[in-house]
């Protein structure tokens, strides 16, 4: 298959796991898949390493959101680092989609709350984390979602902000392409990936749309982090 032309994001492509009526067993493989992926190319491990654990207070829990968990595994990942350093990360996971929430519930975590909710509800309630941090959610928003997204991160924290999504290459998309080919049959993981790819932005497209105040960076592989922060301790 000749591959799509990656100059443009294609914003409008819709993933088929975003449909409502897609096949729930096929949607399951994915969420479960999502955690072997992660683990092998959204670095946060890193990020916690680098980012989050430096913030870390020993003497009282550090709250932390995470929007759009997806399958979940990004927020238990993160309260399992820290209990092995012996901090204390309350997480409040959410996802506006129940079936998400369904699948993530069957697998409690301690220090790790899922709920179905959307970060405008948590602005609504007046909530307050010390730290925000999505994982591929800003490629699926089209610009008034990302400006509300990122506003509403702002409102919901004093401390920082941790946006960490794709960028789009043709390296990455052939490596995707080929990797993921013999799992396109169970589950969504193959194609979903390609689409999330073409949907994502390069640097400077995502430093030309975002507020002052935010910081675009690169992360290998081929990943683009969104950060702000809004004072230090």
């Amino acid at each position: 298959m000749t591959p799509p032309g990656l100059a443009h994001r294609d914003p409008d492509l819709r993933e088929l796991m975003d449909d409502p009526d897609c096949d729930r067993d096929r949607l399951e493989r994915t969420y479960r898949q999502f955690r072997a992926v992660n683990r092998l190319v959204s670095g946060w491990r890193r990020l916690y390493r680098t980012r989050l654990r430096p913030r870390l207070d020993p003497d009282r829990p550090t709250t932390l959101l995470d929007i759009g968990f997806g399958g979940g595994d990004i927020a238990r990942a993160l309260a399992g680092w820290a209990a092995r350093d012996g901090l204390s990360l309350d997480i409040t996971a959410i996802d506006p989609d129940e079936r998400a929430l369904r699948f993530a519930r069957r697998s409690p975590a301690a220090g790790v709350s899922f709920q179905q909710a959307s970060s405008a509800d948590l602005v609504a309630r007046g909530d307050r984390y010390d730290v925000v941090v999505s994982n591929h959610l800003l490629h699926h928003l089209d610009p008034a979602q990302l400006t509300a997204l990122l506003e509403d991160s702002l409102a919901l924290t004093d401390g920082l902000v941790l946006h960490n999504d794709l960028a789009r290459a043709r390296p990455g998309y052939l490596f995707w392409d080929v990797a993921t080919r013999p799992l396109a049959r169970r589950s969504f993981l193959h194609e979903d990936g390609l689409l999330s790819i073409r949907r994502s932005y390069r640097r400077a497209e995502l430093e030309a749309v975002v507020p002052t105040g935010w910081r675009v960076e690169t992360m290998v592989p081929q990943r683009l982090l969104l950060t702000a922060e809004r004072s230090t301790r």
